[in-house]
């Protein structure tokens, strides 16, 4: 089975205007991580997620995906599944005519998962158009067309927002076995209960800068507490005390 992708950001640094949204980022994520980045709003989670995908250029710093430069290799893009927090296809589309638009994207020979598509039961909503379908679907239909072409990294915004209990409980599921199926994980998610269902490694944002990168055993010790949602407000607290 192929290892997932190993990541490596060194110094990443983007500007907005007057706006330092990145400063000096440095993460490494290693075959098999599922890596949770939590942190306020506008803490630059996003726009790391969007100079990964090479939506966004970065100002300063490198960026490589198996010792592949970002930005300089745009084949690795292929390797990468990513599910935004809200998932836009083309309205006048069914959700049939999206998956048969990528595949045929992807070409012939690129393996398919299925797995997702026959656990949520979408078959009865593919032949719908994409405008008149619920904000759940559409959020089912986005996490099919991530894990769907079993990508060696996967980057997941806010994952569950949307789905019902089921649904969510499905994805979870997906996501805890993306490591056995060969992918490396990063994710963002606003649910600390969902953080430390899925993941023992947390990476803390503020003001675009790493201020914590370390196991949820790590955190409970710098932090004194026992639960995330508790240990990362003290880390809030923290910084806004400093």
């Amino acid at each position: 089975m192929t290892a997932g992708s190993t990541v490596t950001i060194r110094g990443l640094a983007k500007r907005f205007g007057k706006l330092q949204v990145l400063n000096g980022i440095d993460l490494s994520l290693h075959s098999g991580d599922i890596a949770a980045v939590v942190g306020p709003n506008a803490a630059g989670k996003s726009t790391l997620i969007k100079c990964l995908l090479g939506l966004v250029r970065p100002d300063a710093g490198t960026m490589s995906v198996d010792g592949h430069a970002i930005g300089a290799d745009w084949t690795i893009r292929a390797g990468i599944g990513y599910m935004p927090q809200h998932p836009s296809f083309p309205e006048n589309l069914t959700g049939r005519e999206v998956l048969r638009l990528l595949d045929d994207l992807r070409g012939a020979t690129a393996e398919r998962d299925e797995e997702l598509l026959e656990a949520f039961h979408l078959e009865s909503e593919l032949d719908k158009q994409v405008r008149v379908l619920s904000g759940g679907t559409r959020q089912k239909l986005s996490a099919v067309v991530a894990f769907r072409y079993q990508p060696r990294l996967l980057i997941l915004d806010e994952p569950s927002a949307g789905l019902d209990p089921l649904a969510s409980g499905i994805l979870k599921d997906k996501i805890r076995q993306a490591p056995s199926d060969g992918a490396t994980v990063l994710l963002t998610s606003h649910i600390m209960g969902e953080i430390e269902e899925l993941t023992d490694r947390l990476v803390y944002f503020v003001d675009g800068s790493i201020h914590f990168d370390g196991t949820l055993d790590d955190l409970w010790a710098e932090t004194g507490e026992r639960r995330l949602e508790p240990a990362v407000a003290r880390l809030m607290k923290a910084r806004v005390v400093a």
